[in-house]
């Protein structure tokens, strides 16, 4: 059985965690868009049981969360007329919570933005901590019930609801296409605990989800680049997330994030992501007698 080399997967989840598309890479790295593929589902499954494993007890202060939209398949308002329909087809939305200072990517969720997934997420939020924190969210209202369920009154937890509209003064257009409604103000709102006000932000992990969407093709807007498979977009989330939690340096903090954490002391490499892959992955069997087809 044929086996890819080292350094083609190592350029192959490199460029993946870089922006590019699976198409493109398979062009630069002279394989099959099938064997890409094949790489992403294998990577993914096995980042995603690496993150579960070593994201744990995370020492943390402040911690901010928020959703990240993309959409798998089709835009919402267009999934009901799909010629071929997908199962999962619709708005993907990835959930992320980030420790503010360290910058790591505590808990992560892909699916849907109802309060069933917002309790899913808090509560793998609440499994990762070691300690009681400041928990900043955006004013969805799922939060809401979920932060309850999960911690309890064991949390310091505020809402940030940001205000968006026109400057006073500036004339509205008459067509708006792509253009972001403009933040007016925002309103830091106690919910639970004694959070401190200085520290009520979601800056750090708006800006987390910035690079996110800049560092995966499929979430790069206004695009054929989208996901058109939900799972693929799930392995693609969790293979970014290790590489930005244990690959990629933080040029402020000079590590990454899992150093600072305290989750790791050591700076990973992508060789040795795919080194740990091929030390749990199955020794391939025997080939089975070839089948001469008529």
């Amino acid at each position: 059985m044929n086996k890819l080399p080292l350094k083609a997967r190592v350029q192959i989840l490199s460029m993946l965690c870089e922006g590019s598309s699976m198409r493109s890479i398979s062009r630069v790295c002279d394989v099959s868009i099938n064997t890409v593929s094949k790489l992403l589902v294998d990577a993914g499954t096995f980042c995603a049981a690496l993150h579960d494993r070593e994201v744990r007890n995370v020492k943390a202060t402040l911690v901010q969360c928020d959703e990240i939209w993309s959409f798998t398949a089709a835009k919402q308002k267009n999934v009901a007329s799909m010629k071929n329909p997908v199962e999962g087809a619709g708005d993907t939305w990835t959930w992320t919570a980030l420790d503010s200072e360290s910058k790591l990517i505590i808990s992560w969720l892909v699916g849907g933005r109802d309060g069933e997934y917002a309790l899913a997420f808090m509560d793998d939020v609440k499994d990762r901590l070691a300690n009681r924190v400041q928990l900043t969210t955006d004013g969805h209202k799922a939060y809401l019930n979920a932060v309850e369920e999960a911690f309890g009154a064991d949390i310091d937890y505020a809402m940030l609801v940001k205000m968006y509209g026109e400057p006073e003064g500036r004339a509205v257009p008459q067509e708006r296409r792509y253009s972001p409604a403009v933040c007016t103000g925002a309103r830091k709102t106690k919910i639970e605990g004694n959070p401190d006000p200085a520290f009520v932000s979601t800056s750090h992990v708006e800006r987390a989800n910035l690079t996110m969407r800049m560092a995966n093709r499929r979430f790069t807007r206004l695009t054929n680049a989208f996901s058109k498979k939900f799972e693929n977009h799930v392995h693609m989330v969790a293979i970014y997330t290790v590489w930005y939690n244990f690959i990629k340096m933080h040029k402020t903090l000079r590590m990454t994030p899992a150093m600072a954490a305290g989750v790791t002391e050591k700076l990973w490499t992508m060789d040795d992501l795919c080194g740990m892959m091929d030390a749990v992955a199955p020794k391939p069997g025997p080939r089975g007698p070839y089948k001469r087809r008529g």
